[in-house]
């Protein structure tokens, strides 16, 4: 029986899925995105060209295979538009590749209205979300008052969106929250008209057909286990589930039709907007970190907090998802460092655990085992043969912490500066 393989983040983003997934793609026939919104940006670099997807699954550049963006992601028309014009003038034609899940909601421009209102009226206690109107949108979903994808296809279009605007321009006059939505709102209905140049489609059918006929699926997550709803550092998180479960809910894919999990993490930690983030470094090293790995949101430009690699947290991660191929991104960041140091537990008013908190909790310290620097360039390495003693002592010691093996190594943001062993 065929089984979808699966790729996530095990931190809080930002981890390279997007080139991994580019990697990975030719061996797969079909790349689905099963959750998140246009918040979430991969970032893939190759043959001298940058590129930033934002909804639209990252095995798009690999000529021919099939690509869906399934019913647990959340779809603005208009960013949608923009990201797919501009890979068409790159030479991407997507409409030949991508399909759109009927049971995707979309964002209106209202959600966007609705980010900004709930974000100003939280005060100092901003959860510090991009504005693009997810959380409203997963909100709706989840009250039963979302429009989807496939009411694009309705003779009752306009009185779906029109009930919603309504509803949603209730709240904000409740909120006392001014705005014009009249230019936005024009270019969203433009935009869904181009939306439906593409095949819009039963994406749970579709998908179980594929693994029926015996075709490859690779399932692609967005942001990070540690950004989940229900996992993640709650508050401070998104708004689905960016865990292995979520690709059961946002693709109609059953649990036993899961195959390899691969799990993504940065050689150290970094995090975006508000949050608890133990192994934090607010000294010139989190800088360095923030300097040299370009530490800055592929979306929002907003600067990454940096700091060392937490084990406890990706211990957590790995068992949430269970993990079975660990994927480990930018050790060449770390590459003149002198000591690099990874948290093997937490301290909690002078007890030690080594599980993730339900909570913030003040005073918690990290406690650290400390590393020999691997001084050298690891962008010159091709193969792990090649990798010096101190780094492979550092990748040695997360296998045998975690139980997980780390199969892949990035070295560099290029595909070929990518190391499987």
């Amino acid at each position: 029986m065929k089984k979808a393989d699966v790729i996530l983040g095990l931190q809080w983003g930002d981890e390279g899925k997007g080139k991994v997934v580019d990697v990975l793609t030719p061996r797969y026939e079909v790349v689905a995105r099963f959750q998140g919104g246009p918040n979430a940006g991969h970032t893939l670099e190759f043959g001298g060209e940058k590129y930033i997807l934002r909804s639209i699954p990252s095995g798009i550049f690999q000529g021919g295979k099939t690509n869906i963006i399934g019913n647990g992601v959340v779809l603005d028309a208009i960013l949608f538009r923009a990201e797919a014009e501009e890979l068409a003038k790159s030479g991407h034609d997507l409409t030949k590749q991508l399909c759109i899940s009927k049971k995707a909601h979309l964002i209106l421009p209202t959600h966007r209205m609705l980010d900004a209102a709930y974000e100003a009226a939280k005060g100092s206690a901003k959860i510090g979300t991009t504005g693009k109107g997810i959380g409203p949108t997963y909100t709706d979903k989840i009250s039963r008052n979302g429009m989807r994808v496939g009411d694009l296809l309705s003779p009752d279009f306009k009185t779906i969106y029109a009930k919603a605007k309504a509803r949603h321009e209730n709240i904000l006059r409740s909120l006392n929250y001014t705005y014009d939505i009249s230019a936005l709102e024009h270019q969203w209905f433009e935009a869904v008209e181009y939306l439906k140049r593409f095949r819009i489609i039963d994406s749970e059918y579709f998908v179980n057909d594929c693994l029926n006929a015996g075709r490859s699926i690779l399932a692609e997550g967005a942001q990070g286990t540690l950004l989940d709803v229900d996992f993640g550092s709650y508050p401070f998180v998104t708004s689905s589930n960016t865990v292995c479960a979520g690709v059961c809910t946002g693709l109609g894919i059953a649990p036993n039709r899961i195959g390899e999990v691969y799990g993504i993490f940065k050689a150290y930690c970094t995090r975006v907007g508000s949050g608890p983030f133990p192994t934090e470094l607010f000294d010139e090293t989190g800088a360095e970190l923030r300097r040299i790995g370009h530490e800055f949101g592929a979306v929002t430009g907003r600067e990454r907090r940096c700091g060392w690699l937490d084990l406890v947290a990706l211990k957590y991660s790995i068992m949430i998802n269970g993990v079975t191929q660990l994927i480990m991104m930018k050790s060449d960041v770390m590459n003149d460092f002198d000591t690099i140091r990874i948290a093997t537990a937490y301290e909690i008013d002078g007890q030690r655990t080594t599980e993730f908190p339900y909570t913030v909790i003040d005073g918690l310290k990290p406690v650290y085992t400390d590393f020999e620097g691997w001084k050298c360039d690891l962008r010159d390495c091709r193969s792990y043969d090649e990798f010096p003693e101190a780094f492979k002592r550092y990748v040695d010691f997360i296998e045998q912490e975690t139980g997980v093996p780390v199969k892949i190594i990035s070295v560099g943001p290029d595909r070929d500066e990518t190391i499987e062993r």
